[in-house]
């Protein structure tokens, strides 16, 4: 893929070596019009297999996952357990900007590969490594999964009922956590390269990545001395909770945290839609939150609302909501979004652009550059497809 003039990284070469926890930082690259080779070993990277998959397709380009993460990249075959092939990358490493990799520490220094070999040819290379545990520690040379890094980053604790096990949240968060703040790191070391000619080692534990995501649990112990548990959709306080109404279910939080004015504005809803039960929570121990806590608060907050909620509309529901200075907001299942009003007007569904895809969409940018916009990749390379082009720009 050649950038165009007005990408916001035109000009910049990456160089990704093909795994999983990497893919996502290579994409966020490409999909900024940096120039990214994808180098995938001699049988394909691993994600050209992984489901869901479109029927009819070519073998290597059958996973709408690899069609997605892998869009607007080239793709060269190379086995760096070969010297030759090593050396081929060599040169490639020499005329890059960044290398994305994601093998076990270890294995790039085997091959001759590491950051202190790469830089001796390229000083201004940025070499991002994205693992498990990172380059150190007595994890390092660990290997894991999803679900063993987001247990590991403590958020598996936080994930499901209290009185069953853990449940996994759906979709490689921690993976993409991780080739998040890949891309991050990278492109602020990519910043001080351009400014003193000098590039660095990126060093991405995933571990690391999914605690930041922890929100305020670590300060709970660190201030209240108290372990934030898995609730999974237990209600804590009288008006929060999730209700149905006529075409879906809402969420609702009149309780606010710490807040009362919300509850005032939902008892003044209420009233003005001539709930005549609403008195029922309009007087002074409704602000009090050790009230709200209780099983006799709760059941006569849902006596009053949950008939309320069921005979209207969500959109009718969130829209007044909003108005009236209520927190509430729609339940959103993947087809909601599609339809999702706000999305569509800013346009963040893009249609793929890979012809046996037509009329498919997917997901664009969560943001807008307005100078150098983001633009959605080119269809995802074939297997090898740019190994021609590859020997001919880096031959002597």
């Amino acid at each position: 893929m050649i950038s165009s003039k007005n990408s916001a990284l035109d000009g910049v070469k990456v160089l990704e070596l093909a795994g999983p926890l990497s893919e996502y930082t290579g994409k966020l690259f490409a999909d900024l019009g940096a120039e990214v080779t994808l180098i995938e070993p001699p049988q394909g990277a691993r994600s050209r297999t992984q489901g869901p998959l479109r029927a009819g397709a070519a073998p290597d380009q059958d996973s709408l996952a690899f069609e997605y993460y892998n869009a607007g990249k080239r793709s060269v075959t190379l086995d760096l357990d070969c010297e030759a092939d090593r050396a081929v990358f060599r040169q490639m490493a020499a005329k890059a900007n960044l290398l994305i990799e994601s093998e076990r520490p270890g294995l790039m220094a085997a091959r001759g590969l590491a950051f202190a070999d790469l830089h001796q040819l390229a000083p201004a290379l940025v070499h991002t490594s994205v693992t498990p545990f990172g380059q150190t520690g007595p994890y390092a040379e660990y290997g894991a999964e999803d679900i063993v890094l987001l247990a590991l980053g403590g958020l598996l604790s936080l994930a499901g009922f209290a009185d069953s096990a853990p449940t996994r949240v759906w979709g490689d968060q921690a993976v993409l956590a991780a080739a998040q703040f890949a891309a991050v790191g990278a492109m602020a070391a990519l910043l001080h390269a351009e400014a003193t000619g000098e590039g660095q080692h990126v060093d991405i534990a995933a571990q690391q990545c999914v605690v930041m995501g922890l929100e305020n649990a670590v300060q709970f112990a660190d201030l209240e001395g108290t372990v934030r548990k898995r609730a999974g959709g237990a209600v804590r306080y009288a008006g929060t909770g999730i209700f149905a109404c006529q075409d879906g279910e809402v969420f609702v939080m009149a309780a606010g945290v710490g807040e009362p004015r919300f509850w005032q504005c939902t008892v003044a809803w209420l009233r003005a839609e001539g709930v005549l039960e609403v008195e029922e929570i309009a007087d002074q121990r409704w602000r009090d939150f050790k009230f709200l806590a209780t099983a006799e608060a709760k059941q006569i907050f849902n006596r009053i609302f949950a008939p309320f909620a069921a005979s209207r509309a969500l959109k009718y529901l969130y829209h007044e909501g909003q108005r009236r200075g209520v927190p509430i907001a729609p339940m959103s299942s993947p087809s909601d979004l599609v339809r999702n009003d706000q999305l569509n007007a800013r346009g963040f569904f893009v249609p793929s652009a890979n012809p046996a895809l037509a009329g498919a969409l997917m997901p664009g940018a969560p943001y807008s550059l307005s100078v150098t916009p983001w633009r959605a990749g080119a269809a995802p390379p074939r297997l090898g497809e740019h190994n021609a082009l590859m020997r001919a720009e880096h031959s002597a």
